[in-house]
């Protein structure tokens, strides 16, 4: 009998530890032969720890199982039980989405070179040493890939950049500072799949000319740097890293680097500069990564869904995956659903869904049962979307459309308890409390926004003028995101929910 309890930070969260030592416990009681596999996560994380038993008709779920739910799962030999979700594939959640990029989370051991392959690993791989570096780059152009680290930046274009640039050493850096609230997509995959990471680095090696990369990830995230660590060291054995890659004339060689956890570095130079060992500020550009990135040599810089997703390009062909999404968002998005919700988890579709959907049918609404106020889609410094914004469909240019961003494509639910000037506020305190300190709009600006917004909720209503302003400034001035973007969420909050700045108004007079 083969038994999969998750081994992903979510679900160990949630006690599946303790289930799988008590499956193993109650296997031996019973001199029951079974095999116990730590998958990864679904993604399901309301279900977790959701425990699976592989049948002859596929595999049936149960969840969440606790470990004193064990003995009872054994006494029905895992048939019918209150705990039993029949197939899991045809879970509602799960059955709706368009697995490309997490095709394999969940499904095999994560470890398990054998189980990677059997699914479809490394095809891209032995595929793309094959072609000629032009050739790879066109392909990928072709796919339509867009940066999933929050920029939607062409990737074809980044890699053609490098790969056309003169150097004697380039190199491919992954970036998993995954840093934003309601995000962990990174996380998943590193922890459920980390070969197809390390074979998406490879190919971008090979297209670009680069023999060296490093995964700089962050501290909080113990279980993948582990997972990570212990995947390259099998991908050295097994000649996929190395001065031969998988035999052939090719050389890539990887490491796992570890940040301090500082959010700044999720924005590229910032994280370069750690990666180099100096203080994680941001660097003026230009120069850009791409001609003058670690080490002042020329650096693709891709966040890990971004290079996660590179092999299926190659197993499957770009028309595949460009047949998937809407306009010039090709392809499938992992979107992670978190905040007030029934139903939390990743669901990877195509892009193109409608955010009322994805709020309202496949999360369920919202857990308290309580009317959602507002969705925040893409992080702390993603803007703040009202019911009446809910048609919009999930896509890059369409988001930009409304006063919004993508970002990392984790959407955060609210429901109407939720005071809208306190979120603002929130928005504007984290980025002075997470600001690098290099450029003035960021570093002073966001004190003078928590300022400004303290001063209308102390019924001060012409400091909304001020604040709007001081926006504009920030959203102009700064040298990132990271006081760029600040005044998404602060505006959205003042221009679609004024009721909640006018209430504070009131209670100050």
């Amino acid at each position: 009998m083969k038994i999969f309890v998750p081994r992903d930070a979510a679900a160990r969260a949630m006690g599946a530890d303790d289930v799988a030592d008590a499956v193993a416990i109650e296997a031996r009681r019973r001199k029951i032969d079974v095999q116990i596999v730590r998958n990864g996560s679904r993604g399901m994380v309301w279900l977790e720890p959701l425990l699976e038993v592989e049948t002859d008709a596929g595999r049936t779920g149960f969840g969440p199982v606790s470990a004193t739910d064990v003995a009872g799962l054994f006494d029905v030999e895992f048939g019918e039980h209150p705990l039993g979700l029949g197939p899991v594939e045809e879970i509602p959640f799960f059955a709706q989405q368009t697995r490309l990029t997490f095709a394999r989370c969940g499904v095999i051991d994560p470890l398990s070179l054998e189980e990677y392959e059997a699914h479809g690993g490394l095809a891209g791989l032995r595929r793309v040493i094959g072609m000629k570096r032009e050739r790879i780059i066109d392909e990928l152009k072709m796919s339509g890939l867009r940066g999933r680290g929050g920029a939607g930046f062409p990737t074809g274009v980044k890699w053609d950049t490098v790969s056309l640039a003169h150097a004697d050493q380039k190199y491919i850096v992954c970036n998993a500072d995954e840093g934003d609230s309601g995000t962990f997509a990174d996380r998943m995959i590193m922890e459920g799949d980390p070969f197809t990471l390390i074979e998406g680095m490879a190919i971008a090696g090979i297209a670009v000319g680069a023999t060296k990369g490093y995964v700089y990830m962050r501290s909080e995230y113990p279980d993948a740097v582990e997972v990570m660590n212990a995947a390259v060291q099998i991908a050295h054995k097994a000649g996929i890293l190395g001065a031969s890659v998988l035999g052939s004339e090719h050389t890539y060689d990887m490491e796992i680097r570890v940040g301090a956890g500082a959010y700044v570095c999720g924005e590229e130079t910032s994280l370069l500069n750690s990666l180099e060992g100096k203080r994680g500020v941001v660097r003026a550009k230009p120069p850009l990564p791409a001609l003058e990135g670690f080490l002042g040599k020329p650096t693709v810089v891709n966040n890990v869904i971004s290079l996660a997703t590179v092999p299926v390009i190659f197993e499957k062909g770009a028309e595949h995956y460009r047949d998937f999404g809407l306009g010039r968002s090709r392809g499938t998005i992992p979107i992670q659903i978190a905040g007030n919700v029934k139903y939390g988890g990743l669901f990877e579709t195509a892009f193109g869904m409608s955010l009322g959907d994805l709020v309202d049918g496949i999360a369920g609404g919202t857990f308290t049962g309580r009317p959602v106020k507002a969705v925040q889609i893409g992080g702390p410094l993603g803007a703040y979307f009202p019911r009446e914004k809910f048609d919009t469909p999930f896509g890059y240019e369409e988001f930009d459309g409304q006063g919004g961003l993508i970002g990392h494509a984790g959407i955060v639910v609210f429901d109407d308890s939720v005071d809208m000037l306190k979120m603002a506020r929130f928005a504007m305190e984290f980025c002075a409390i997470e600001s690098c300190g290099k450029c003035t709009p960021c570093r002073i600006g966001a004190v003078r926004g928590v300022e400004t917004i303290d001063r209308i909720a102390g019924g001060d209503a012409g400091a909304a003028g001020l604040l709007t302003d001081l926006c504009e400034t920030m959203k102009d001035g700064s040298l990132c995101a990271l006081g760029g973007f600040t005044p998404y969420p602060v505006m959205s909050a003042l221009t679609h929910f004024p009721d909640d700045f006018a209430t504070h108004k009131e209670a100050a007079e």
